[in-house]
């Protein structure tokens, strides 16, 4: 008992001495060259902001989507513990139409042409 008391008195000094010297740290006066921004030598011409493309956004979020189907369902024969297989590839079938049926929506709506 005593040995769990003195890991976690341990444990709690440890983070509250870390948490106080990550708040300290960042306080300390940085000069004119940390605050420069730095891009391989060169002074920097624009924004370092560059625009984002929503179409790219959308198919990675549709890659995303297809992936982790494809995540789920693989284990499915063997995670299942419904009654008869036929259940099974009832489910497997149903989630895949519906997958398939978002694919046709998004296809038909212009989501996934990437030049307009």
């Amino acid at each position: 008992m005593n040995l769990i008391i003195t890991i976690v008195t341990i444990t709690a000094l440890l983070s509250v001495i870390l948490a106080m010297v990550s708040f300290w740290l960042p306080q300390m006066t940085p000069d004119h060259e940390k605050l420069s921004p730095y891009e391989c030598g060169f002074d920097p011409l624009g924004s370092a902001r560059l625009p984002f493309s929503l179409r790219f956004f959308l198919v990675a979020i549709l890659f995303l989507l297809f992936d982790l189907e494809i995540a789920l369902l693989l284990p499915l024969p063997w995670g299942n513990q419904t009654a008869t297989p036929e259940t099974t590839f009832f489910w497997a079938s149903a989630v895949l139409i519906i997958l398939t049926l978002g694919l046709i929506y998004e296809w038909i709506q212009g989501g996934l042409e990437w030049a307009e």
